[in-house]
């Protein structure tokens, strides 16, 4: 049995926040299937977000094709999409609509900047609203130009993981009331609200975070990133003191201990001791002497070590399914685990199958196929 495994998704969205967030409730069980237009030049999306689900092909835009979604999502429990405010229902199949049709419907949209505000129309990447939400301007070395992080934060973090939480949420509250609700996820809202700690910092102090001058940016030797000798990086977070405390005995030095928050003169000779201490070994060498020390210390892995690394493969994290390699599920449940049930389908591969459930025959899915509604 898996936990999700009696509900019914309909998932319109592309890319990547949309394909993430359903792709986690597959893992658990859900039953995804994902529509899309006929010759979507990115209906297969990423491989491996497609596993455990279904994919049909539906032209939206035709009258049969939205009388095809509507007698869909009369039976569904949850509707996924990420287009544009608006343009589902100019198409005639947004919430007002399908509220109406299927009244404990689960509505879901991910957009950018939401459904509502002055903003509401503008189109984004993860790189936009990470910049409009304030988090790239701390990100980076002080004195240089911001950094664009190589993980899509508020496209996962921000878009898919919180529409995954407000999925569930509208569907527990419906257990209660008896009524489905929109979920209205904006990735500049979730972006806005990754910044908890440099929150913090600014409605303590009253001054807004500088670019690599915070204490979680690499301003101070007890949460930075170092070189080795072999031209690889190891990173420190020894940000509790008595961790600092720990590295500091470790490198012999613990006329530092008290120093940990220090500027000027201090926190550049701390700097230059750590910097020099660590370039005289390898990254190995190091991993070896340091990986079970209590001071936060990870090498900094390339994506094919990280791939190896014996902690990601107990964990399940990398696993072969289907003969190929993918991307494990990162929620573990004791007893009512994720599964890799199904490979990626081929596009469009289960669209017969559903019309022949939804009671047409071979003849008026043949007549669909001509007429470009499948």
């Amino acid at each position: 049995m898996t936990p999700l495994d009696h509900l019914r998704l309909l998932d319109l969205s592309r890319q990547l926040p949309g394909p993430f967030c359903s792709t986690l409730l597959a893992d658990l069980g859900a039953d995804v299937l994902t529509i899309a237009a006929p010759g979507d030049p990115f209906g297969t999306g990423i491989p491996f977000l497609a596993r455990n689900k279904r994919s049909m092909t539906l032209n939206l835009k035709s009258d049969a094709g939205r009388d095809i979604f509507l007698r869909l999502a009369a039976e569904a429990d949850v509707v996924l999409e990420g287009f544009r405010p608006g343009v589902m229902a100019r198409l005639g199949i947004g919430w007002e609509r399908l509220s109406a049709l299927n009244p404990r419907l689960v509505y879901c949209a991910i957009s950018g900047y939401g459904q509502d505000g002055p903003h509401r129309d503008r189109v984004g990447h993860d790189v936009n609203y990470l910049a409009a939400a304030g988090v790239l301007h701390y990100v980076g070395e002080a004195g240089g130009p911001p950094v664009i992080p190589g993980v899509q934060i508020a496209d996962i973090g921000a878009g898919s993981l919180m529409a995954a939480v407000g999925i569930l949420t509208a569907l527990i509250a419906r257990e209660r009331t008896g009524r489905g609700q929109l979920v209205d996820v904006a990735m500049l809202d979730g972006a806005v609200a990754w910044n908890v700690y440099h929150t913090l910092l600014y409605l303590l102090s009253g001054r807004p975070p500088e670019r690599g001058k915070t204490q979680l940016t690499g301003h101070f030797p007890c949460y930075a990133v170092y070189e080795t000798r072999d031209g690889r990086h190891v990173t420190v977070g020894a940000y509790e003191e008595h961790f600092w405390a720990t590295l500091c005995r470790h490198f012999g030095r613990e006329d530092f201990i008290q120093q940990q928050w220090d500027e000027g003169a201090k926190r550049a000779e701390m700097f230059a001791f750590f910097r020099a201490a660590f370039r005289t070994k390898t990254l190995a060498e190091w991993v070896a002497e340091l990986g079970d020390v209590d001071i936060c210390f990870a090498p900094v892995a390339t994506l094919e070590e990280a791939f190896a690394d014996p902690q990601v493969r107990h964990r399940g994290m990398v696993v072969e399914h289907g003969g190929t390699l993918t991307l494990g599920t990162p929620i573990k449940l004791s007893e009512t685990p994720a599964s890799l049930r199904t490979a990626p389908p081929r596009f469009g591969e289960h669209t017969e199958s559903v019309l022949a459930t939804l009671g047409f025959g071979a003849e008026e899915i043949a007549r669909f196929r001509r007429d470009g509604v499948v």
